[in-house]
């Protein structure tokens, strides 16, 4: 039987280029399902169990929420006609076409609003920190959703191009006033293995006690190394913009990231949240 110390330990060397040290005496299996997350875009041809879902989106629906609001809502999209009317709002890639079931995940302030209103009690929280709770809530739930479903052997890939055309994702699923989609979630059985991304090294991400920055130079010289040690394991297949920015010589994970913002995305979001009744002051 495979030692889950071991694994985790493998699993963590393959995501950090700086996770020699870490203390893996406690794994469990657990945890290293939740170290070995990967992304799936392909998928097997086999139907998801009746029920399965639902099952755990309520297990995901059982995590913390701010204050118990519980300001977030999932739509389980499985019907094949409604997947073939969403899948295109969300992006035009075949794999998001041929998931067996998109998930939305949706913050909802909608409730609360009802609620006061019911109660005869006046809402004083019309800002940004009551849209900020309902996203939060929505991402802790997505999350929540991902660990579950890969414990089932599911497997997942978030999509945050719903956003994109987030006007005309609400009008599909017709989302009422303040409720409005966080991410999407393409779930299936894994047509094949997806691979382990490594991440930014835990010098940069992981703080002690406060936050610490090493300057520009130090940061920029760890960023630089991430970006070889991560060439060397799983280089990019494809340049962003390179009619527009050329070919780089080298292409890591912050030219691609800085070609990645280098043309607007989701510009009309913070209108888009407005007009679902949201102030963002």
């Amino acid at each position: 039987m495979a030692d889950p110390r071991r694994e985790l330990a493998g699993l963590l060397a393959d995501r950090f280029q700086d996770a020699g040290e870490l203390d893996t005496s406690f794994a469990t299996e657990a945890h290293v399902r939740m170290a070995a997350h990967a992304s799936i875009r392909t998928w097997a041809d086999r139907p998801l169990p009746t029920g399965m879902l639902e099952t755990l989106a309520a297990i995901a629906l059982s995590s913390p929420t701010k204050s118990d609001m519980q300001s977030r809502d999932i739509v389980l999209v499985t019907d094949p006609a409604r997947r073939a009317g969403l899948a295109p709002l969300i992006a035009p890639d075949a794999w998001i076409a041929a998931a067996p079931a998109l998930l939305v995940f949706c913050g909802n302030h909608r409730r609360q609003r009802q609620v006061s209103e019911w109660r005869g009690v006046p809402f004083a929280n019309d800002h940004l920190d009551w849209f900020f709770n309902a996203a939060v809530d929505a991402s802790i739930v997505l999350g929540s959703f991902i660990v579950a479903a890969e414990a089932a052997g599911l497997g997942c890939c978030p999509i945050s191009q719903i956003r994109n055309r987030a006007q005309a994702v609400s009008e599909f699923l017709e989302l009422p006033e303040r409720v409005f989609p966080v991410a999407g979630l393409a779930v299936g059985w894994p047509g094949a293995p997806g691979p382990i991304t490594p991440r930014l090294p835990l010098s940069l991400t992981l703080h002690a006690d406060r936050y610490r920055d090493e300057g520009e130079a130090a940061t920029r010289a760890t960023i630089d190394g991430y970006d070889h040690w991560r060439h060397q394991r799983q280089p990019y297949a494809r340049q962003r913009r390179v009619r527009d920015l050329g070919v780089a010589p080298f292409y890591g994970w912050s030219e691609d990231k800085a070609r990645q913002y280098s043309v607007p995305e989701r510009a009309d979001f913070g209108a888009y949240v407005r007009g679902r009744g949201f102030r963002l002051d």
